[in-house]
Order: C-alpha cells, then sequence, then structure tokens
C-alpha cells in the first residue's frame, strides 16, 4: 500500500465542522454557515441568518474566497518557466491562499507556441497531482502571443514571438490541459482578431483587450464580436498617448467592458485609479494582482524570472526586466490592495469583496466549464488590526490554510 503523504507546513485537513457568520457581499448581511470537514458550505437556517453585516469585538469578519484573474506566478515560482512539481506549486498556493485568494487563474504569457503548449502542459500536470491545486485554479488565462508588438505595448512580453491570431494554438494548448482555459487577452488590432473573438465567445470562453494600439474602431468592433474585459487597464501602453484620444479613454467610455486594475500605487497613479474607478463604477470593475514570482509573503528585492525573461524586484516593489522602463506584472498581493483601497479610497469590506470576488467569479463560471468553482470554493477568515485587514486563515475545500 502506497504511504500517504503529508502535508506541507501551513495546511491542514479538518477535522471537525466549522460554524462561521460569512459575509453575503451583494447583500450586506452576515450568514450562519457550516463549514464540513469535506469542504461543503451550507447557509444556516438558524436565528442570526441574515443578520446585518458587521464586524466581530476585535474587529474580525469572515468572506469568500477571492478570485484573481491574473496572477503569473506566485512565492518564488514562475508559472511560466516549466518544470513545476506538484510540491513546489502547494506550496506557492499556500502563501497565495494567505493573502486571501481561494481560487485563480494562473497566466501563460507569450512565447513560441511550442513552449507555450509545453509550459502549460506541465503546469497542469503540477496541478493535477497538487493538493491545493485543483481546488484553487479554475482555469486558465492565455496573455498572448496575439498582442501589439510595438514598443510600450508589448510591455516585458517578447515581441519575437508575436503573431496574427490563430485558434489552432488556443485549440492546441486546450488539447494538452484538464482544465479550461476560461479568458485569453488579445489585441482587437492584429490581423484575424475579430473572427477570432467570435469564436472565443461562441464557445463560452472570455475575452478581454490587452497590450494594444486598437483604435476606436477597432475596440468597438472587438466589443461587437464579444470582448468583455480589460486586461489591466492603464497599462501595456507607452508613456507619451495623445491626451484624450487613446485605449484607455476608449476603453473607459464603453459601458459593455468592465475592466481589470492593478491597485499598487505604481501600476496607476492613485488619482488616475480614482478616476478610472469612478468611470467604469462598482460593477464593471475587477481588482487583480497580476502578479509575478516576485510577489509573496516571503519574497523581497532581487532578481526572479518571468518566462524566460529575467526580472528583478525594487526595494519599493516594482518589478521590470532589468534595464528596462516598463514593468514587468507586480508583487503586489490581492490583501494588500484589499488594504489600499480602504485607505486611499474609504471603500468598505463589502463593496471590495465585490472587485475582488463577485465581479471576477462572473467572468470564470460558465455554463460551458463550470470547472471546479461552486458553493465550496473558500472561506477566509479576516483580521483587524492598525495597519488594516489580514488573513487569519482561509479555508479551501477539506484543508485550512495558516
Amino acid at each position: 500500500m502506497a504511504e500517504a503523504r503529508s502535508n506541507p507546513v501551513g495546511i491542514r485537513n479538518r477535522s471537525a465542522p466549522v460554524l462561521l457568520d460569512v459575509l453575503c457581499a451583494a447583500r450586506q448581511t452576515s450568514i450562519c454557515c457550516e463549514l464540513s470537514p469535506e469542504g461543503g458550505l451550507a447557509a444556516e437556517t438558524i436565528e442570526s441568518a441574515g443578520q446585518q453585516w458587521r464586524t466581530g469585538p476585535d474587529g474580525d469578519f469572515v468572506t469568500r474566497g477571492l478570485i484573481d484573474l491574473q496572477v503569473n506566478g506566485f512565492g518564488g515560482l514562475d508559472f511560466n518557466r516549466g518544470g513545476i512539481t506538484a510540491d513546489r506549486l502547494d506550496l506557492a498556493l499556500i502563501e497565495l491562499a494567505k493573502t486571501g485568494v481561494t481560487a485563480f487563474l494562473p497566466a501563460i504569457i507569450t512565447g513560441s507556441a511550442g513552449r507555450m503548449v509545453r509550459v502549460l502542459r506541465e503546469l497542469d500536470e503540477a496541478v493535477a497531482a497538487s493538493r491545493l491545486g485543483p481546488l484553487m485554479i479554475a482555469g486558465y488565462h492565455i496573455e498572448g502571443p496575439f498582442l501589439s508588438p510595438e514598443d510600450g505595448f508589448s510591455g516585458s512580453h517578447d515581441s519575437a514571438h508575436m503573431s496574427a491570431a490563430n485558434l489552432d494554438l488556443i485549440d492546441d494548448l486546450q488539447r494538452n490541459v484538464s482544465r479550461g482555459i476560461k479568458l485569453v487577452t488579445i489585441a482587437p488590432e492584429v490581423s484575424g482578431a475579430i473572427e477570432m473573438i467570435r469564436v472565443l465567445a461562441g464557445r463560452g470562453i472570455q475575452v478581454a483587450i490587452g497590450h494594444s494600439n486598437a483604435n476606436e474602431q477597432q475596440i468597438s468592433a472587438a466589443v461587437d464580436a464579444g470582448v468583455t474585459l480589460c486586461t489591466h487597464l492603464g497599462n501595456g501602453l507607452p508613456q507619451m498617448l495623445h491626451k484624450t484620444d487613446n485605449p484607455i479613454f476608449w476603453q473607459l467610455a464603453d459601458d459593455r467592458l468592465t475592466a481589470m486594475f492593478i491597485a499598487d500605487g505604481i501600476h496607476v497613479p492613485r488619482p488616475a485609479l480614482q478616476t478610472m474607478l469612478r468611470a467604469k463604477g462598482h460593477t464593471r470593475t475587477i481588482l487583480t494582482t497580476d502578479a509575478v514570482s516576485a510577489a509573496g509573503i516571503n519574497t523581497g528585492p532581487g532578481f526572479y524570472t518571468l518566462g524566460a525573461a529575467e526580472i528583478e524586484r525594487s526595494q519599493e516593489g516594482s518589478v521590470r526586466i532589468p534595464g528596462s522602463s516598463y514593468l514587468a506584472g507586480s508583487s503586489v498581493t490581492m490583501d494588500q490592495m484589499l488594504r489600499n483601497m480602504m485607505a486611499w479610497y474609504g471603500l468598505t469590506v463589502p463593496v471590495l469583496v465585490q472587485l475582488m470576488r463577485e465581479n471576477p467569479l462572473h467572468f470564470i463560471r460558465t455554463r460551458q466549464d463550470p470547472g471546479p468553482m461552486g458553493a465550496t470554493d473558500g472561506v477566509v477568515e479576516w483580521e483587524t488590526t492598525a495597519d488594516g485587514p489580514v488573513v487569519r486563515r482561509a479555508h479551501i475545500g477539506p484543508f485550512t490554510v495558516e
């Protein structure tokens, strides 16, 4: 008989049910729920069910797990590097869960077709063999290679591998993995993009605009074809643009588009982000980290990787390819963004749960491919400190991470 694997430090199996008052963000109420040892979460019809949401006596509270639609790596692990083991992946996912994220989309960035297929296949194999991967990874985000190769728009992506829209590559990527491709980022101006958008949207795959020099008419055509999202709006662009006639304003103005923002104070200045949030409102805003291997609780300044490229995290937290002025993902965590948004703009926890869970959940739960998402996809216990809310522990399936 094979010997049972022991859990790594930081994760344990629950042995008894846990009763929690969980925030229902949509109604701003607390629902008393029982979390079973197996991971089932059921609302209890008891006296406290539906009470007005409030924090505990020490400022503690409970939410459903946060969802991140764009994670390139975490805790020193680069999802785009290849050679990932299940044990190493679990360690990174433990660190990610400690930031309040219980479900996410790993992002596979631009590379040669062969490299992208290999990297995604190896990641998917590690996910299947890991403890937390099957519970936390809801599918995949393909960011490239159908992007603008122009300087500034390409960002840290390797423009040498950018190409016209190629549905065969998406099909090849999907054939090599057990989970669905949930999101594809594309530049609408590349050859064949509009037809690809129609096909992907017809399959129930979300399509986002990103790393794009599309004009207003091309963006509108892309939205007509089925684009629903903007990838890290305000980034993947050159420093110099027309003051008003540019892709940021065109995407902000289209109410059919929901925008993803990186709220780290580095990617978009705080006053600019506030203006963008006002344009999109709470119903059309999603917060994402675009985290790379340099992100994490125990990471710090130094050199890391993003696919084939070396990247450097500075003392203040920005991440760039050494010698480049362009950002290469971020080192921010979801819990830090929650604290940022509370401190900068006075947003409440129910509003932030909408931006960091409810809104992204809408874009990855589809009839065609619901994935592992469901009623048991994660619960996070928070405690309030002088610096704002921090994660005490997270419950994911049958596991508790702390």
